[in-house]
């Protein structure tokens, strides 16, 4: 009877290579049990369960040299947000270094480039492509908007007490130096049109697609997460919002229903009132046909503050 017990804990974490194996001392006869699966060349588990998928793909790029994660497994594994459009998204991309063969297995989706040291990472054993040359690399599947809102995640200022991290994962002038690395790359020229509309301070997709939405229909570019004095040494720092029209907007996400969270947008209503402003608040609703109710509410908002379209 087959038991997993007696196999080193490195090869029941997930898929392992059969190097892998010989280096934890397990016989090639052990290999062979029939309730041992074949994920492809080279690379076996001991179970057929469902793996995170950076384990599911570490072993891919142990068995081809010069090669990481890349393209949509790396848009994944990152956790970038948006829409990545994929062929087949049970393929498991690999790039490998050029002028190295590309990558040919079953279960693998391959591609040949080049990459600097400084442009791919090993996360937890996995070598993988890092955030700004993923979102290089995914721009030919992506649209402009789309890529936008990847950028506006990456060069975003995190919030430490919640996210355990302080800095930005990266910068304008690092997405910048990508682009001008690349000159020839399939999608550069989308890259370049986000570059320019990305901004530090949106703190979540919506958030991206409703300043986009604004500034596409020709009303002011809002500041992003600004902080604002109000009235009696208050201040509040609305998710974007125009100063000289005092006009604040709110994107209301699915935690806005948490009684709690609504006595909290009541008093933010009530300051934002107190110091003469006018707060916009935008649903999930809203954002639909392209955010078209949602840029009704801050026109109509910013009309009624004196703002008026240049000729």
């Amino acid at each position: 009877m087959f038991t997993r017990a007696g196999f080193p804990d490195r090869l029941q974490s997930g898929p392992f290579t059969l190097d892998t194996a010989k280096d934890c001392l397990v016989s090639p006869g052990r290999l062979r049990h029939k309730e041992i699966v074949r994920i492809s060349r080279g690379i076996k588990s001991l179970d057929d369960a469902d793996v995170p998928l950076a384990l599911l793909t570490r072993p891919f790029t142990q068995v081809t040299g010069y090669s990481a994660a890349s393209h949509a497994t790396a848009f994944a594994i990152w956790e970038l947000p948006g829409f990545l459009p994929v062929r087949n998204d049970t393929l498991i991309h690999i790039s490998r270094q050029f002028p190295h063969n590309i990558p040919r297995r079953h279960g693998v989706e391959g591609h040949r480039t080049k990459f600097r040291d400084d442009e791919v990472e090993c996360l937890d054993g996995l070598w993988i492509t890092t955030r700004v040359r993923t979102w290089l690399d995914c721009a030919r599947r992506m649209t402009v908007d789309e890529l936008v809102v990847v950028a506006d995640h990456l060069i975003r200022i995190p919030r430490p007490e919640f996210e355990g991290r302080s800095e930005a994962y990266a910068t304008l002038a690092e997405l910048s130096q990508m682009l001008e690395r690349h000159k020839g790359t399939p999608g550069i020229q989308k890259a370049r049109a986000a570059r320019t509309l990305a901004r530090v301070g949106s703190d979540s997709a919506p958030e991206t697609r409703l300043r986009l939405a604004v500034v596409y229909a020709g009303l002011p570019e809002p500041d992003i997460n600004k902080n604002i004095p109000l009235a009696d040494g208050k201040s509040r720092q609305p998710d974007q919002s125009y100063p000289d029209y005092r006009v604040a907007v709110e994107y209301d996400g699915g935690t806005h229903a948490d009684p709690d969270q609504v006595i909290r947008d009541i008093r933010r209503q009530e300051d934002f009132a107190a110091a003469g402003w006018t707060e916009v608040r935008i649903a999930k609703n809203h954002m639909t046909d392209d955010a078209r109710a949602a840029v009704r509410k801050i026109r109509s908002a910013l009309f009624s503050r004196g703002w008026r379209p240049q000729n």
